[in-house]
């Protein structure tokens, strides 16, 4: 994915999403280079519905049309691992079968190449989420706010173009959602990142401080 300073955004034009009869999604939007923007509704609104068209993998029993645009390309008709869109979910989805280190190293990119620098590559990821020396560790054993730290670590090693987030606070305890939305919005900033964040919880997008779109529950959500 190409990067240009002066269009580092993703741009949903006239995105239309039904299933069947029902309208679920109808939307035009912009967001800027490091700003979130927050998507809220109850279940059966249609957020995780978008975010499956953004991320490329909406199921095929909905019709879908528009233009979904990643720092001025047009990615709408590109499968999912090439759109270059990172998708943090409710669940940190981390592989049972690989140590942390290799949790880490399954997001980096074919640009790092050679074993050292792979390493040195994780090693810089755990030092800045404060999980120096966390490398060998079986991820069963991680907390719920150290799995999600994880989660985000491996998704922007990445090196995506922006971020989807589909509630990722919505399992953690209340004492954690404050770190790991502090956590999370400081690193869609630092990056430059466009970030989409859907919710059904008023604290999320208090504390994303962006523009906030309401959507009303018009269908069964997938």
């Amino acid at each position: 994915m190409q990067r240009n300073e002066q269009t580092m955004d993703l741009k949903l034009e006239d995105v239309h999403i039904a299933l069947g009869d029902a309208t679920l999604i109808d939307l035009s939007l912009s967001i800027g280079a490091g700003e979130i923007v927050t998507i809220m509704g109850p279940s059966g609104s249609g957020k995780s519905t978008l975010l499956a068209y953004l991320g490329g993998f909406l199921p095929r029993e909905f019709k879908a049309a528009g233009r979904v645009l990643l720092h001025g390309n047009d990615v709408t008709k590109m499968p999912a691992e090439q759109r270059h869109i990172g998708i943090l979910f409710q669940d940190p989805l981390l592989f049972p079968h690989l140590s942390v280190g290799g949790n880490l190293a399954f997001g980096l990119t074919s640009s790092v190449r050679g074993r050292k620098a792979r390493e040195e590559k994780v090693t810089e990821a755990l030092d800045e989420i404060n999980m120096a020396g966390f490398g060998a560790r079986d991820p069963a054993t991680l907390s719920g706010g150290q799995k999600a730290r994880i989660a985000l670590a491996r998704i922007l090693l990445s090196e995506p173009c922006a971020l989807l987030l589909d509630e990722p606070f919505s399992k953690l305890d209340a004492s954690l959602r404050g770190q790991m939305r502090k956590h999370v919005f400081e690193r869609a900033r630092s990056r430059g990142l466009p970030t989409l964040l859907v919710t059904h919880d008023e604290e999320d997008a208090k504390a994303a401080g962006g523009h906030v779109i309401r959507l009303d529950p018009l269908a069964e959500s997938v």
